[in-house]
C-alpha cells in the first residue's frame, strides 16, 4: 500500500512511492487556454503544490515525475528557467527587508540561469524589469508567486505598513503586464483585493479563484477519494466494524466516505455552486492517523496545524467579529462585496471570513440576486472557528482547571449553573456585551462547539424548537433561555421558559436511554449582575 504524502513538492511522490491525486488535466488546459492567471485558496489546500507540479512541468519536463498521469504523453513544451518566489518567506514587519530578501531570490534565479548582462538594483520592481529586458529576443521565463499577499494580510492592522507594502506589490505587477519574456505566469494568494494592480482594469491576469472549470483543480473530489485511497477506506472501515477487508462492501465504503464529507468536504470555490472539495491537509492526515493508530478518530488537523490564521489574528487586534452573524445558517453578503473586496483594511468581515477557509460559498455567484449565502463547509472548519472565537471572546481563561476539567455529564444542575456564570464572567463586556437572548445562546452555542460537544441549536420537535440541547453518552441537557436586559421580570420570564419546556416537550426526540435534564434560565443583563440569576430544573 502506498504511503500518504502531506508534501509540496511533486518529485517526492516519485522519489518515495507516494499516492498522487492526479490533477494534471485541469493543469494541462490551465497553462494551454491562459497565459496569465491567479488563484485564491485557504492555507492548507494545495496551492503551493499546485505551483511546484506546474514548475516542475516547464522546468524539467514529464520525466520522471509525470508517469502514468493525464499529461504524460501530451506535454510537448519545451523547457524554461522558472522563477518561483514565495513571499511566505520574506519579511512582513520591515519593507527594507522585504526588498532586500526578494532581490536576493531575483539574484539567485538569475546566476542559477547564468542571466548577466542586467542592470542591478535595490528596489524589486526595477530589478525584475532589468532582469527582463535583459533575456534575448527568444527567451521566456515561468513566474510562479505563492502566497502573493502575505505581507498585506500581516498587517490588516497597521495601515502605514499595509500601504507600503501594497505600493511595492502594486509596482512589481504593473511591470510585468505585458511583457513578452513571460512564457506563463502563475500568483496564488488567500485574498483577492481590488487594492493591488494585478486584479486593476486592463490587467492581462485572468483570475479563476472561483471558475467552475478549475472549481476542484485544488482540494479532494469523492471520487478522487474513492479512487486513490480505496486501501485506507477499507482499512477504515475494517477497524470500525471489526470486519474483515475481503467482506467490505460498496454500500460501507459510500458510508465511510459520507462520514469524512460531514468532518472534512464541503468546500466550494465554483461560481456555479456545483462542484465541491475536502480539504487536503485534513483528508491526508485523517487517513495518515488512521493507518498509524488502528483507528477511526475524526481530528481537528486544519486547525491544529496553525490555529487561527494569521490574518484574522491580525484583523481581532483591532477588530470585533460579530459571532452571532457568522454563526447563524442564513448568512448572507453584497455579491459586490464578495466579487471585488477592495482592501483588507476595510474588507467585509464574512468576505474576510469565506477568503481565510472559515465560511464557503453556498449558493452560485451568477443567480441574478443582490446577495450570496455564505456558510460553514463542515463540521471541522466550525468547531475550528468556535475554538477559535471562544479563546478571543474568553480571553484564553477557558485554560483554568474548573472550566477546562468541568464535568458536564456529571454535574448537578445547580453545578451546572454556577459553571455557566463562572463561564460568562470570563467574557469582556465592553467588546462582547450579552444584548439579547440570541447573543446569549451564539456565545454559549459556539463555546460548547469549541470544546467539541454535540451542541444543537434551535432543535425542532413537533412541537415547537428549544434553544439549546447538549447531547452526551449517557445525558441531555436541555436548556430554554430567557433574557432581562434591565433585571426586570425575571420571575414572570422564568415562567415562560418552564411553561414553553412543559408545553413543546422538548428533548424527548431520539432519546433512548440517555437521562434528560431540561432546565429553565433567565440572564440578569442588568450592569451590576450580568449573569444567570434565576433557574429551574423542569
Amino acid at each position: 500500500m502506498k504511503e500518504i504524502a502531506v508534501s509540496e513538492n511533486i518529485e517526492d511522490f516519485t522519489q518515495r512511492n507516494y499516492i498522487y491525486i492526479d490533477k494534471t488535466e485541469y493543469i494541462y488546459n490551465l497553462v494551454t487556454k491562459y497565459e496569465r492567471v491567479f488563484i485564491s485558496r485557504p492555507r492548507r489546500f494545495g496551492k503551493s503544490l499546485t505551483l511546484n507540479t506546474i514548475g516542475t512541468l516547464f522546468e524539467k519536463g514529464v520525466e520522471p515525475y509525470f508517469k502514468d498521469t493525464f499529461i504524460y504523453d501530451k506535454w510537448c513544451d519545451k523547457t524554461y528557467p522558472v522563477l518561483h518566489l514565495s513571499f511566505l518567506r520574506y519579511s512582513v514587519n520591515s519593507i527594507e527587508n522585504f526588498k532586500s530578501e526578494l532581490c536576493n531570490a531575483l539574484h539567485k534565479f538569475a546566476r542559477k540561469y547564468a542571466i548577466l548582462e542586467y542592470i542591478d538594483n535595490h528596489e524589486p520592481p526595477v530589478l525584475v524589469e532589468n532582469i527582463l529586458d535583459s533575456l534575448k529576443d527568444d527567451t521566456q521565463i515561468v513566474l510562479l508567486i505563492d502566497e502573493y499577499d502575505c505581507q498585506l494580510t500581516a498587517n490588516i492592522n497597521n495601515p502605514e505598513l499595509y500601504e507600503q507594502f501594497r505600493t511595492i506589490i502594486r509596482n512589481i505587477y504593473a511591470v510585468l503586464k505585458g511583457k513578452k519574456q513571460i512564457r506563463f505566469m502563475m500568483v496564488t494568494g488567500v485574498t483577492r483585493l481590488r487594492d493591488v494592480s494585478i486584479f486593476s482594469v486592463g490587467s492581462d491576469i485572468k483570475d479563476i479563484s472561483y471558475s467552475h472549470a478549475y472549481s476542484q483543480m485544488i482540494g479532494f473530489t469523492r471520487e478522487e477519494i474513492k479512487k486513490f485511497y480505496i486501501d485506507y477506506l477499507k482499512l477504515g472501515i475494517s477497524y470500525e466494524k471489526g470486519k474483515d477487508i475481503k467482506s467490505i462492501t460498496d454500500e460501507e465504503i459510500e458510508e465511510f466516505i459520507d462520514s469524512i464529507a460531514a468532518e472534512y468536504d464541503g468546500y466550494c470555490f465554483d461560481e456555479f455552486y456545483q462542484n465541491k472539495v475536502f480539504s487536503t491537509y485534513s483528508v491526508n492526515n485523517f487517513l495518515q492517523a488512521l493507518s498509524e493508530n488502528h483507528k477511526v478518530t475524526f481530528g481537528d488537523y486544519w486547525y491544529e496545524a496553525g490555529g487561527l490564521p494569521s490574518i484574522l489574528v491580525n484583523y481581532l487586534k483591532t477588530h470585533t467579529l460579530d459571532y452571532t452573524q457568522i454563526l447563524t445558517e442564513q448568512l448572507f453578503v453584497e455579491l459586490d462585496d464578495f466579487k471585488n473586496p477592495t482592501s483588507l483594511l476595510n474588507i467585509n468581515q464574512s468576505v474576510l471570513m469565506c477568503q481565510t477557509g472559515y465560511l464557503t460559498l453556498k449558493s452560485p455567484l451568477n443567480s441574478g440576486e443582490y446577495a450570496i449565502k455564505l456558510g460553514f463547509a463542515n463540521h471541522e472548519v466550525k468547531r475550528a472557528f468556535s475554538r477559535s472565537l471562544a479563546r478571543t471572546v474568553f480571553y484564553d481563561k477557558l485554560s483554568t482547571p474548573k472550566l477546562n476539567t468541568f464535568n458536564l455529564e456529571q454535574c448537578t444542575a445547580d453545578e451546572f449553573v454556577d459553571y455557566l456564570n463562572s463561564l460568562l464572567k470570563c467574557v469582556a463586556y465592553d467588546l462582547y456585551p450579552i444584548v439579547s437572548e440570541h447573543v446569549l445562546r451564539s456565545m454559549l452555542q459556539f463555546y460548547f462547539i469549541g470544546r467539541g460537544l454535540d451542541v444543537r441549536v434551535e432543535e425542532h420537535n413537533y412541537k415547537g424548537r428549544s434553544d439549546l440541547v447538549l447531547n452526551f453518552i449517557n445525558r441531555r441537557l436541555v436548556l430554554e433561555l430567557k433574557y432581562s436586559p434591565d433585571g426586570k421580570n425575571l420571575d414572570a420570564l422564568l415562567s415562560d421558559a418552564i411553561s414553553q419546556i412543559k408545553d413543546r416537550d422538548y428533548g424527548q426526540e431520539q432519546l433512548g436511554k440517555r437521562e434528560l435534564i431540561k432546565i429553565a434560565l433567565v440572564f440578569d443583563g442588568s450592569d451590576t449582575v450580568r449573569q444567570i440569576s434565576k433557574y429551574k430544573v423542569v
